[in-house]
């Protein structure tokens, strides 16, 4: 199996890719930059030597890599360059699921959202990219520190949402597989609340109040011990 990462060569777009990588999925990475692609994929395969399991991480343009894709593609890239991204990449889309990470930080201020029109960038993905790709929202809570400190679990569980619950299904499968909890948490309206939990977490992160950072998010049982 093998997903591709768009936006691969960011913090982000890297832990994933270590992440999926370690979980035995071939990864895709794609960037504007192929040749930039390549070289962090050489060096993301070698912190993966000798790990078990561990799969191929394989750097590419961003249309390359979404050819590449068997089914999933990851939209990793800052918010400034969602829109041109998807718009670039979209005839090679079709019969794919298009997983957005995205979360639209106001410029300057990452401790606030600065929505689309269409309410979140989940939603603002899907009326560009019109229905015949399905659109899902996930991952968009899961810090990049976190992700690529891999000696250590993931601190976090994972809502998706989307408005094709099958397609939903398909990526809450696949993100599972690094190691944390996920949750439907509605159609792709909800991304407006889910995205816009990040800022809030950006917030407590670098507040003297909170002990720690990079902080993340549970869904927590009653009477459980924390």
């Amino acid at each position: 199996m093998t997903i591709a990462i768009l936006g691969g060569t960011g913090p982000q777009g890297q832990g994933l890719a270590l992440r999926f990588a370690m979980a035995g999925i071939n990864v895709a990475l794609g960037s504007r930059d192929g040749a930039r692609s390549a070289e962090i994929a050489r060096d993301l395969n070698a912190k993966l030597a000798g790990l078990p399991l561990s799969a191929r991480i394989d750097g590419f343009e961003n249309s390359d890599a979404v050819m590449a894709a068997d089914r999933l593609v990851m939209l990793a890239v800052p918010y400034a360059g969602h829109d041109a991204t998807l718009r670039a990449i979209a005839p090679a889309l079709d019969g794919k699921i298009l997983v957005d990470l995205v979360v639209p930080l106001a410029p300057g201020d990452p401790k606030r959202v600065a929505m689309p029109p269409e309410g979140s960038a989940t939603e603002a993905a899907q009326a560009l990219l019109g229905d015949e790709v399905r659109v899902v929202g996930a991952l968009h809570n899961v810090s990049a520190h976190s992700l690529n400190h891999i000696d250590q679990p993931i601190n976090c569980d994972v809502l998706v949402c989307g408005n094709d619950i099958e397609a939903a299904e398909a990526v809450m499968e696949l993100v599972g597989r690094i190691g944390v909890s996920t949750y439907y948490a509605g159609p792709a309206s909800a991304a407006r609340c889910v995205e816009a939990i990040t800022p809030l977490l950006i917030r407590l992160n670098i507040s003297k109040k909170v002990p720690f950072s990079h902080a993340g998010i549970r869904i927590w049982a009653p009477g459980l011990p924390a």
